[in-house]
């Protein structure tokens, strides 16, 4: 009787299977990082072709190319892609940043010299080219009432005017005005000054002021408001197409009238991006030159009222001062160039507040 032996192989243990890949350790990148610094700082200073500028350019080039390299033989080609477009983003980031960051170190750098009582609180009038006192207070004053009379013209204008092209305009009329916002968002500032200039001071103002032409702070604010209005309708407008319809629809199904959904429901939830668009329009009016000088005459003197006689602004003040031969006046342009800025972040985060509050409140 013969035996049959059956030979049983035991297989070999699976090896076990892992669903992670192979990653670089978070030291390798800031170790890459420090290593193209050395490299570019040795090569750059030891060869003497350039400076601290030519360091970082180099610097970033290498550790651009030594971090796809090592991720590419650690981890694999597509996760090197990945590494590489990211530190590209970040580059990016990091170029439009730098311009930003120098323009405030230098804006507060250079302002904190004249930021005082007297700067505050005097004007130009009667200082002479060797008095180191003299301030912006007459500036501030024309910016503050210029600024806030092209806004209260322009705002409600140009919302009016943006419902209208969103909710209720249709064909050529639409399309026109349309068209002719987009040619004032070209309209240089010296245009609009020009324009001003020839209708309301020189055609209009006569008639109010025993033939003679007016100059005054009213008239700069006109000129702003030519600037302005082409940002606040634009931008409106893009916010307004931004509100879902189902909203306007949920109202129209619960017989709301078009007017009150406009105003209780569209322009709500619009709030946040026009107050942008208006911030965005009054920045701009607060930094333009060409138009106040133009129609408004600047002066030295304080003039509270913006409806007779010449009238500064922040941003002539500080062309004014920049191109002043006194020794005084470059610390007072950087003064005014930097109370020009705070005033502007100040009435952005002040409009944000306010619109964020709203909002929440409903």
């Amino acid at each position: 009787m013969s035996t049959i032996v059956v030979n049983h192989r035991i297989p070999p243990p699976a090896q076990p299977v892992t669903l992670r890949a192979r990653r670089l350790t978070r030291y390798a990148p800031p170790a890459i990082a420090l290593a193209a610094v050395l490299v570019a700082t040795a090569g750059v200073y030891g060869t003497g072709v350039g400076g601290p500028v030519l360091v970082v350019v180099v610097a970033a080039l290498l550790h651009l190319v030594g971090l796809v390299a090592a991720s590419a033989l650690v981890e694999g080609r597509r996760p090197a892609r990945d590494r590489a477009w990211s530190a590209l983003i970040h580059s990016a980031f990091v170029l439009a940043v730098l311009p930003l960051t120098s323009v405030v170190w230098t804006l507060v750098s250079k302002g904190v010299e004249r930021l005082d009582g007297n700067f505050f609180g005097t004007s130009m009038n009667n200082i002479g080219a060797r008095d180191a006192a003299g301030g912006a207070y007459h500036a501030i004053v024309g910016t503050l009432q210029q600024v806030g009379i092209a806004a209260l013209i322009t705002v409600p204008l140009g919302v009016l005017c943006a419902i209208y092209v969103v909710e209720y305009g249709r064909g050529r009329f639409a399309a026109a005005i349309r068209f002719f916002v987009d040619v004032m968002t070209g309209i240089p500032s010296i245009v609009a000054g020009l324009f001003v200039l020839a209708f309301w001071v020189l055609v209009v103002s006569p008639v109010f002021n025993d033939g003679r032409p007016g100059f005054s702070g009213f008239a700069a604010a006109l000129a702003l408001s030519v600037l302005m209005l082409p940002t606040v309708v634009r931008s409106t407008e893009e916010m307004l197409r931004l509100v879902p319809a189902p909203l306007r629809e949920g109202a129209y199904a619960l017989g709301v009238p078009k007017w009150k959904t406009i105003l209780r429901v569209v322009l709500p939830t619009a709030l946040p991006g026009i107050v942008t668009g208006v911030m965005l329009a009054v920045a701009r009016a607060a930094g333009e030159t060409a138009p106040v000088l133009l129609v408004a005459g600047g002066g030295a003197a304080i003039n509270m009222n913006p409806f007779a006689d010449n009238q500064s602004s922040l941003a002539l003040f500080v062309y004014q001062q920049a191109g002043d031969a006194s020794r005084y006046a470059p610390a007072r342009a950087w003064t005014a160039a930097l109370t020009l800025v705070a005033l502007v972040l100040i009435l952005t985060v002040a409009a944000k507040l306010l619109a964020r509050r709203n909002r929440l409140g409903r």
